[in-house]
């Protein structure tokens, strides 16, 4: 079986040896060649033609995003940023994904990472998620698409209170790989008034998904926040899972809640699954499911008890989802009411809750 060819792009010569031999410790992993700096890679990228690339951002000549932009427009390969991402600096992170990377891997403890070591089954197993991903021309043609129809709402954002009954619906999004930037085709599309509160899972790292709520509210019309503990449920709200903990509600102080749990174990904290079923203890029929991009089954069998109770669930489709994954996981189990491109889901929820009165 022909081995998946890498191309390692890296400023720092040991990095790039580092790289190579811990790709390579896996046999199915090959590293094709090495790229000092973004004009390098974007050159041996074109004429190796490599499988997967993994890239830096902090280079010399031509950085790692402008890089990223080139490879991703002529549909080269699909690419995996491998980079010092701190909490303060997460933003390139996002900024890479919205640009076309398939995914990325923190470097542990800074640009020369000498425990990168701690990192590797997770470079690999992303090199070889972003290969089999990519075997489908359709899908770097989603990756290359651009984000032209968000626009940013600088207005501010005013949220009413919502009344001790909850008389609005729940939006329950369960979403990971080549979810930060397919999300985009749903949530800005929402409007402010939008009688439901959403509820968003999207599996990265804890130190991410404070900033990564505060960068989808530029773009959107409902506020998004990080979900903390003891908040308020309202109606026009994003809630964005906070990493290493599940999102889950209670009944307090006559209102509903924002709940985090360490409870119970699971792959990911977030967990689509105890989100949703957790949404659906307290909303019941008017719980709207909606399964998007990503490996794995997370959230699947939950859609399955969302469309048991009367609610109404969407999973979305092979056409637009970069790993149908979780999407095809809904749907082979009976849990998928609806099967939609990204691009339609929001209009379908919108249909589904309505907008707020008055």
């Amino acid at each position: 079986m022909p081995k998946i060819r890498v191309l390692v792009a890296d400023d720092s010569a040991l990095m790039r040896k580092t790289l190579k031999s811990l790709i390579e410790s896996d046999p199915s992993l090959v590293v094709i060649d090495t790229a000092r700096d973004g004009e390098d890679a974007v050159e041996k990228a074109r004429k190796l033609q490599p499988d997967v690339i993994t890239m830096d951002v902090n280079m010399p000549k031509m950085d790692g995003l402008t890089a990223l932009q080139i490879i991703v427009e002529e549909e080269i390969a699909p690419v995996v940023v491998v980079s010092s991402l701190t909490q303060e600096g997460s933003v390139t992170a996002f900024e890479a994904l919205e640009l076309g990377a398939f995914d990325y891997v923190p470097k542990p403890g800074g640009t020369v990472s000498l425990n990168i070591g701690a990192v590797r089954d997770e470079i690999i197993y992303k090199i070889k998620a972003a290969y089999e991903a990519s075997r489908s021309t359709k899908v770097m043609r989603r990756l290359a698409s651009a984000k032209s129809k968000v626009k940013i709402d600088t207005s501010k954002k005013i949220v009413t209170p919502s009344p001790v009954s909850v008389d609005f619906y729940a939006v329950a999004i369960g979403i990971s790989t080549g979810g930060p930037k397919t999300i985009y085709d749903v949530l800005p599309q929402l409007p402010a008034d939008l009688n439901a509160a959403v509820f968003l899972v999207q599996h990265m790292p804890p130190s991410f998904t404070a900033q990564y709520a505060e960068r989808l509210d530029q773009y959107c019309q409902l506020k998004v926040v990080e979900a903390s503990d003891g908040m308020q449920v309202t109606p026009g709200v994003v809630y964005v899972g906070k990493g290493g903990f599940h999102l889950k509600l209670r009944r307090a102080d006559g209102g509903l809640k924002i709940w985090l749990s360490r409870i119970p174990k699971h792959m990911f904290m977030p967990s689509a699954d105890v989100m949703m079923e957790s949404v659906l203890e307290h909303f019941g029929p008017k719980t709207v499911g909606v399964l998007m991009t990503g490996m794995g089954d997370d959230g699947a069998n939950a859609m399955v008890k969302i469309k048991q109770a009367g609610g109404y669930t969407i999973a979305e489709s092979e056409e637009t989802a970069i790993v149908f994954g979780m999407p095809a996981e809904a749907i082979r189990r009976g849990g998928a009411c609806e099967v939609l491109p990204s691009y339609e889901i929001a209009s379908r929820i919108l249909r589904k809750v309505g907008v707020r009165r008055g």
